[in-house]
């Protein structure tokens, strides 16, 4: 499937933040200043729809979906009984590369990503190539044994992470014990503008 491949701090500078580990420290020492010409026009205010927007933006691109599937994973929560962000954000949380992800078995999404769509993810014990599949509450995630002598999943392995309390993880094997709460998802997306933005 489809993925942006274009240079990831750019879109850490058009957020406003760090949406990936590696450029935290650069738009801490730079400042969040968006890409392209300085022009006094660029200081204009930002409409209401603008900060929807980037909302939207920001949560697709942490999450590093594309526009139709994000679109999709909203169309599904607006369907389901209850808050409708609040299950949004459940959705984006138990996709298995983001499940991979917390489970500290790669230190960025991105890699998760690529550790599943190259087979070394199996869920209850049947290998999974899909970044996007639903991990389900009572689903063991593991790592094949075939990529265990990787030196940076050793590392990420090695690496000391504060699992969020809807996982556990034993070793290589990862659980997914419910679906998690709002406060255990990513804390730097307003959901509700996301709704707001869809809603119009």
């Amino acid at each position: 499937m489809a993925r942006y491949t274009g240079p990831k701090r750019k879109l850490s500078r058009r957020e406003g933040v760090a949406l990936f580990a590696k450029d935290a420290a650069f738009i801490e020492r730079k400042g969040a200043v968006p890409p392209g010409p300085v022009h006094p026009r660029a200081r204009r205010k930002v409409s209401e729809y603008g900060i929807q927007l980037r909302e939207k933006q920001k949560a697709k691109r942490t999450y590093g979906l594309l526009e139709k599937q994000f679109a999709k994973y909203y169309q599904t929560a607006s369907k389901v009984r209850g808050n409708t962000g609040n299950v949004l954000m459940q959705l984006l949380e138990t996709r298995l590369d983001n499940v991979v992800y917390r489970l500290g078995f790669s230190p960025s999404r991105a890699g998760a990503r690529q550790m599943v769509s190259h087979g070394h993810i199996s869920v209850d014990g049947q290998k999974v190539t899909i970044p996007s599949f639903q991990v389900k509450p009572g689903s063991t995630v593991a790592i094949l044994k075939k990529m265990l002598d990787n030196t940076q999943v050793r590392k990420s392995l090695d690496a000391q992470t504060t699992l969020p309390e809807w996982l556990e993880r034993k070793a290589t094997v990862g659980k997914v014990l419910r679906v998690p709460n709002r406060d255990e998802a990513e804390s730097g997306i307003d959901e509700h503008l996301i709704v707001e933005y869809y809603s119009r």
